[in-house]
């Protein structure tokens, strides 16, 4: 069995699962990409390509930037389930485990910002003799 230079996080959102490998020291190999230090994979493609757009780029390093530590780790993501901001919530949370982890200051600046708090809101289940709806009623008769 190899020796994993690595340590495992999860983050959750919604339906979205975000498992998270950080490296602290070596570099990983991911689909035959040239991995360096501060790199961000996501699902085999680069972090920028995979969540595009200025917003979601700036939502993505944000734990990265208030802890310091921009640049300092791999990360390699395995993103699957929900939508794309699931996605991206999920990817925040098990960043931000990863990095309380490390590091008690990380945790205090973390939890302040809100990141470290699961949302556990999840889409609610259909019942029985509601019409396909979760809250629709059934409409009473007028006379």
């Amino acid at each position: 069995m190899a020796d994993k230079n690595y340590k495992s996080f999860v983050g959750r959102r919604k339906e979205a699962v975000a498992r998270l490998r950080l490296y602290v020291t070596g570099l990983p190999t991911v689909m035959d990409m040239d991995v360096k230090k501060g790199d961000i994979i996501i699902n085999g493609k680069k972090a920028e390509t995979y969540f595009s757009g200025m917003v979601a780029k700036a939502t993505l390093e944000e734990p990265l930037k208030i802890t310091n530590t921009l640049g300092k780790y791999t990360l390699v993501v395995k993103v699957e389930g929900g939508g794309t901001k699931s996605q991206l919530e999920a990817f925040i949370h098990a960043i931000s485990k990863a990095l309380s982890s490390l590091d008690e200051k990380n945790k205090h600046i973390l939890k302040k910002k809100g990141f470290l708090t699961r949302d556990a809101r999840v889409r609610e289940r259909r019942k029985v003799g509601m019409g396909g709806k979760s809250r629709r009623k059934r409409q009473s008769p007028k006379r």
